[in-house]
């Protein structure tokens, strides 16, 4: 398996350590709900730094990358950050990324640790003057509505200027680092990315604080499915599209684009299944890959399911026909025939990410 800078932190601090997609990260530290719990009303660490990163540097590579996703990159502003996906010429989605605009020459596009060789063998193919930083990045995100605190603790006011989806370069003990104001656990945050050598004492520094404490990657899926968050490999991937995904208010259709011209056939038929927010009427839960039912027939199946710790019961996602895509519908899940409804998203909407 693969390290990050901060696996040996994890392991002698009591993180309990998982492979996730070859990758050794910590799956929980105290226990998941606890810990998503704990971001909700405080501050978490996570750990990101198996995230691939790439540096588009230059007008004509900025230019060849923003054929490959559906969103303007060209018209991104410095200092904004925005949502986008790599497709394919069937308009599948070879990864979900967030694009930075952290200069006017550059772009910082962090994507998902599964897709992070074929992700890197596309841009290579397409925008030859592209720098894979992955191996040499670590990432930190600091979560939750007491984030703010935490970080100017460490003398990083940078961050006071940023808005959701922004990003500024600044300096960390004499270090270039970039931070962005995104996050994926619905709750404000920020996003360190740093070198290697920098992410233990940024790690250690930020814990000194007693309100800061660490979380795994089982908090995280629970915070992200509240807010009806996709994960790459799970809730998408290439025989996915962005219009099934639910993610159409995201293109930017006016420009061309890799897929663009298959988006289109694919919207005009409309013909397509549709990710949709299922929810339970207990703590029982929707567990990925069950059978969706309808009046007996199977009409879908769960692509991510869990309890939801804030919200009191079994959420999930599945794709499911357009005519059932629609809040108060019910359903049947699994083999135990639990009793589901059709939800819209997010599950949970009291977050502070956009504060």
């Amino acid at each position: 398996m693969r390290h990050t800078p901060l696996s040996e932190w994890h392991e002698k601090n009591g993180g309990k350590m998982v492979d996730f997609h070859g990758w050794a990260l910590p799956l929980q530290f105290r226990g998941i709900i606890q810990e998503h719990l704990h971001t909700r009303g405080a501050v978490s660490l996570f750990d990101c730094s198996h995230m691939g990163e790439f540096l588009i540097q230059g007008a004509e590579s900025i230019r060849l990358f923003d054929r490959l996703v559906f969103c303007d990159v060209l018209g991104l502003p410095v200092g904004r950050a925005r949502y986008g996906s790599i497709l394919n010429e069937r308009g599948g989605i070879v990864d979900d990324v967030v694009v930075m605009r952290v200069a006017e020459d550059e772009l910082l596009v962090s994507t998902n640790a599964v897709t992070q060789e074929k992700v890197a063998n596309y841009i290579a193919a397409n925008v030859p003057g592209a720098c894979n930083a992955s191996k040499t990045t670590a990432k930190i995100d600091v979560q939750g509505p007491m984030s703010g605190h935490a970080m100017r603790r460490l003398g990083l006011d940078a961050i006071d200027p940023l808005q959701y989806y922004t990003c500024c370069k600044t300096h960390w003990r004499d270090t270039p680092i970039t931070i962005s104001r995104a996050g994926y656990t619905g709750e404000l945050g920020y996003e360190c990315f740093v070198p290697n050598d920098l992410a233990e004492p940024l790690w250690d520094s930020l814990l000194e604080w007693e309100q800061v404490r660490p979380a795994g990657l089982g908090a995280r899926d629970t915070l992200r499915l509240e807010m009806g968050y996709t994960l790459y490999g799970q809730d998408v991937d290439e025989s996915r599209t962005t219009l099934e995904a639910g993610m159409g208010r995201f293109i930017h259709w006016g420009r061309d684009f890799v897929g663009r011209d298959a988006l289109c056939l694919r919207g005009e038929k409309r013909d397509y299944p549709f990710r949709t927010g299922i929810r339970s009427k207990s703590r029982q839960a929707p567990r990925a890959g069950q059978e969706v039912q309808w009046k007996g027939e199977v009409v879908g199946v769960v692509t991510s399911g869990t309890y939801g710790p804030s919200v009191g019961c079994g959420i999930g996602m599945a794709y499911l026909p357009h005519q059932l895509a629609v809040p108060g519908m019910e359903l049947m899940v699994g083999p135990r025939a639990i009793p589901v409804e059709t939800a819209q998203l997010p599950f949970y909407r009291h977050g502070t990410c956009r504060c």
